[in-house]
């Protein structure tokens, strides 16, 4: 193993330390990344130097990396590369500006739905000397296990039903949104889909809520008002302190998250004029299921215990 952890005083988060993403992952790294993302949720890669190609390379070691609806944020010899940006040249903006402003989980809407993201920062606005635009994320391991039995049992074999167009049309009607509305057949290209609000976990093998605020409109054996009632309360749990855990964005911090273990959510307290810069991969999840949403047999993933030493 050629890294070491540092892991975050809040229960989310680990430094990866001591390894150069510029460079080929081993085998043996990879599967410990995994690992780790499973352990820690959210891994910070500190100080790295990429090219989008680069980039591009260690997403893809761990699944398929999707192509984005959002067309105007793609690059041309990149098309699976995101551009995450306020910026404007030439008059049009060079990214989405608006990406992940309320609490989702990516992919969620998606039969295969998303592992990762592996987010670079290459411009973090600051201001009075503290970064602005941090990513936030929640513990849905966590929020799982502190529900109560009688929560656990109600929600036992219920599915939810996940929907891409109530996140685009919510950030749409924001004040300033660039987002143009939806055509017939991007709809058509993300119905919306159904998952388990309780997923056993292919890493960790653990309970987690699977659900988020952003794309889940409701638990379809319920009624239309118990469903409503439910999810009022269960987006609520998700978002209690206590699971929460802030990401200080630094320029060149590669930032990589479990979408199946955590929530997030990209914190607009930046202005115009303060411009932010990111690229992004989406990893999707069929290392561990299969087209038709089924699961794939559990990975044998290594012992972690010598990157804390």
């Amino acid at each position: 193993m050629n890294f070491r952890l540092q892991p975050n005083a809040h229960g989310l988060g680990a430094r990866v330390v001591g390894l150069d993403l510029s460079h080929p992952l081993s085998a043996t790294d990879r599967l410990s990344l995994i690992a780790a993302l499973g352990r820690h949720g959210v891994l910070c890669f500190p100080e790295q130097h990429l090219t989008p190609r680069q980039q591009r390379d260690f997403a893809a070691n761990f699944g398929t990396l999707e192509i984005n609806v959002a067309a105007n944020a793609q690059e041309s010899e990149i098309p699976e590369m995101m551009t995450l940006s306020n910026i404007i040249e030439n008059g049009k903006p060079i990214g989405l500006s608006d990406a992940g402003q309320d609490w989702h989980t990516d992919m969620s809407y998606s039969k295969m739905i998303a592992f990762s993201n592996v987010l670079y920062g290459l411009r973090i606005p600051m201001r009075h000397g503290e970064p602005l635009g941090c990513t936030e994320f929640c513990d849905m391991h966590a929020a799982y296990r502190d529900l109560s039995p009688e929560w656990k049992e109600k929600l036992a074999g219920k599915t939810a039903l996940h929907d891409f167009a109530k996140f685009w049309d919510k950030m749409r009607s924001q004040p300033g949104s660039m987002r143009k509305p939806l055509t017939e057949a991007q709809r058509a290209a993300k119905p919306p889909v159904s998952h388990p609000v309780v997923m056993r976990h292919p890493i960790t093998r653990q309970s987690v809520l699977y659900l988020n605020p952003g794309y889940s409109i409701r638990i379809n054996e319920m009624t239309d008002t118990d469903s409503a009632e439910a999810l009022e309360f269960l987006f609520a749990h998700q978002l209690q302190d206590q699971y929460r855990y802030r990401h200080r964005w630094s320029e060149g911090d590669v930032l990589m998250w479990d979408n199946m273990g955590t929530i997030h959510n990209a914190v607009a307290d930046y202005t115009p004029q303060e411009p932010r810069l990111i690229k992004r991969f989406q990893v999707m999840a069929d290392l561990f299921f299969h087209a038709d949403g089924s699961a794939k047999p559990l990975m044998e993933l290594p012992s972690l215990d010598a990157a804390y030493a």
